[in-house]
């Protein structure tokens, strides 16, 4: 019987959330003013805020790539070069954390978001770590449960984007790389870790798209959000049926009842 059970070094998974937390907690007691950054594009000057928040979210997301490396380490199963995949979503979690915190205003809700954010990349981390050992005992729960926390980290994603108000040349580059991370990271995870390049581009594209299309729309946060969320998480269905050679007809059933079913939340949140 298969009795393989790794989990992370408590104290190397408490050291990366701390020094991760602290980055964020500082924006709350920092107060430098912001500035902005001018990009010509096309002949056009296209003006960027950037601030104390855009850089510790950047600065916390490369600690985040680096610490899952170190916490990798640990792990009796790893073989060389095996650990770039089991960066993606945690460095995904934390940019996601970034812009909901920085919409979020201050007091209650904003150590509310703190909270859950961090709560969320807790089990993102202990998740990946624990999918290294395909022959572990809490492997199937910890891939379905990557599964599920990467497209909800998109939708979180999504509605901070649409709630913060963010113009749109900047929330289309963000949710393409949203998209495209969430989509490849499945695809790896189901498809016995193959790499889909190409289907993760072409969802991240559709997502862009579909966000550049909507981004004006009388939509809320949470309707926009399950816009984009449909089509990312369809797609991917899709993409892992044709890589398996299932038939069209039956590959294309699935993804189109969850499209549908998902497209229906968005009355409901009306």
């Amino acid at each position: 019987m298969n009795e393989n059970r790794h989990l992370p070094d408590p104290s190397r998974i408490s050291v990366l959330m701390a020094v991760i937390l602290l980055a964020f907690a500082l924006t709350r007691v920092l107060n430098v003013p912001e500035g902005n950054i001018s990009v010509p594009v096309f002949g056009v000057l296209l003006t960027v805020p950037f601030g104390i928040d855009t850089a510790i979210a950047a600065l916390a997301a490369a600690l985040t790539a680096a610490g899952m490396e170190w916490l990798l380490r640990t792990h009796p199963s790893l073989q060389p070069g095996e650990t770039r995949e089991h960066w993606l979503l945690p460095t995904l979690t934390v940019l996601a954390l970034g812009v909901v915190l920085n919409s979020l205003p201050g007091g209650v809700n904003w150590w509310l978001g703190f909270g859950l954010g961090a709560l969320l990349l807790v089990l993102v981390f202990i998740a990946e770590y624990i999918v290294v050992d395909h022959t572990d005992l809490h492997y199937p729960l910890a891939a379905a449960g990557l599964t599920v926390l990467a497209f909800a980290i998109f939708l979180i994603l999504a509605i901070a984007l649409k709630a913060s108000g963010s113009r749109l040349f900047l929330v289309a580059p963000a949710l393409f790389l949203g998209g495209f991370l969430v989509s490849l990271r499945t695809l790896h995870l189901r498809l016995s870790e193959r790499w889909e390049a190409n289907w993760a581009l072409g969802i991240g594209l559709v997502g862009m798209q579909l966000g550049a299309a909507l981004h004006y729309w009388p939509l809320t946060p949470v309707q926009y959000g399950l816009a984009l969320l449909a089509p990312a998480y369809a797609l991917t269905l899709l993409a892992v049926s044709l890589a398996d050679r299932v038939p069209f007809r039956q590959a294309v059933a699935e993804p189109a009842v969850m499209l549908a079913l998902l497209w229906g939340f968005l009355f409901w949140f009306r």
